[in-house]
């Protein structure tokens, strides 16, 4: 069997209405998926996925040339190619011997259905409660979503407890905007009183061996770190986290695990995309003994998943599927619905971003990554404070709008309101 054919097509794939709203602030480039066709001289046809502006590697011009007139099953486990190239090698490879891709990896059947999470970026409480109540009609049980220094965290959590039942499961990722385990501890501990909260993910920067350690001490729910972010030996051996966050390419994956399951620590895979991500996703968790939290690949975010017919979630888990390859059909009719024309980006939405603390106090931002981001890593504002909101202002056309996006573009811009 040849590789005789690669395509690479680029879709604008849309988000939920919800979604859409409050992706714009910070990865409304996640719409922009090219899908990878692998085509071959026996008739078999694999699909994957890329998306260009977050997935863990792109797909080269190189990389297809390199594969291209040769047997797709040489380059399996090649994380090199890229993950949508990767991803449809698997499938095409899978689909000629008639046989998923969970048979492919060398290691026995752990489990037919996988942990998987509802998944969102920061969204206020409000907003919260509607997805939740979305995720349980869908099927889930666990909901992983960011807190953030704009956006009070109790009031997330209440919200979100009150839209869901008891076995209904919160995981928080800070992205290291608690700074430090001093910071950290008082505000995870209060958090330790709301039943369903599960897990805290990278509260404070994983360099910090010793805050880690010392964290772990203070609060009754798992600590996560990615993978990688220090040496799995040093975090081994200091002891810095509960379990690990695993993404990448296939053959990064599986050696993860093994490291992870040789400590025993259990992970969740990250992989992010529509229907043929997560499908590869369940493939992988299909076979790694300790991949046994909700795993995040974000499918809930799209309006579309792109298959013909959607993968099977109940309970909290996704049902691996048994047919050859990744055991999906993918809905050819998408290519021509969402088809995207070069330069393959998305216009950044022109918006002013307030953050408004109890007090009057305010930071007027336009680039929620560059400034706030910033802000909040340099300590320049409050780590987590209640009653804290972010208020967004779209481009309106007046004069008042474009005076402050002027001077936000300079940086931050402080401000006080009477109450």
């Amino acid at each position: 069997m040849r590789i005789t054919e690669i395509e690479r097509i680029t879709l604008t794939v849309p988000f939920t209405p919800r979604c859409e709203k409050w992706n714009a602030r910070e990865v409304w480039q996640w719409k922009v998926v090219e899908i990878c066709r692998v085509e071959t001289d026996a008739g078999f046809v694999g699909w994957g996925e890329t998306l260009p502006h977050y997935t863990w590697s792109r797909v080269s011009d190189d990389a297809v040339a390199r594969v291209k007139g040769k047997n797709p099953a040489d380059f399996l486990g090649d994380d090199s190619l890229g993950a949508g190239l990767q991803m449809a090698l698997y499938d095409v490879v899978g689909k000629a011997l008639g046989v998923p891709v969970y048979k492919l990896l060398n290691q026995p059947l752990v489990r037919p259905w996988c942990p998987i999470s509802w998944w969102t970026i920061d969204f206020p409480p409000e907003a919260l409660a509607e997805e939740a109540k979305d995720a349980l009609a869908a099927g889930y049980v666990a909901y992983k979503t960011k807190a953030r220094p704009w956006w009070d965290v109790w009031a997330q959590v209440e919200a979100l407890s009150a839209a869901s039942p008891e076995y209904f499961k919160i995981d928080l990722d800070w992205n290291e905007f608690l700074l430090n385990a001093s910071n950290a501890a008082p505000i995870l501990q209060s958090l330790d009183t709301y039943e369903r909260v599960a897990l805290y993910e990278s509260p404070i920067p994983h360099r910090d061996l010793e805050g880690n350690r010392l964290l772990r001490q203070k609060t009754s729910r798992p600590i996560a770190h990615h993978f990688g972010a220090v040496p799995f030996s040093s975090a081994a051996r200091e002891e810095i986290c509960d379990g690990f966050v695993v993404g990448g390419g296939v053959s990064s994956i599986l050696r993860q695990g093994a490291l992870a399951a040789a400590f025993e620590k259990p992970f969740f895979l990250q992989l992010v995309g529509t229907g043929l991500t997560t499908a590869l996703s369940a493939h992988l968790g299909a076979v790694l003994p300790f991949a046994q939290w909700p795993a995040v690949n974000c499918l809930n975010n799209f309006a579309d998943d792109l298959l013909v017919t959607p993968l099977e979630i109940s309970g909290g888990f996704v049902r691996v599927p048994e047919a050859p390859g990744l055991g999906i059909a993918f809905d050819e009719s998408t290519l021509t619905k969402y088809k995207m024309e070069p330069p393959y980006e998305i216009p950044k939405e022109r918006h002013i971003l307030s953050v408004v603390w109890p007090g009057g106090r305010v930071v007027h931002y336009n680039n929620l990554r560059q400034a706030a981001w910033n802000d909040g890593w340099a300590g320049n504002i409050p780590v987590q404070e209640r009653g804290v909101t972010m208020e967004t202002r779209l481009y309106d056309g007046s004069k008042d709008f474009a005076e402050l996006f002027a001077k936000t573009e300079l940086g931050p811009v402080r401000d006080r309101r009477s109450f």
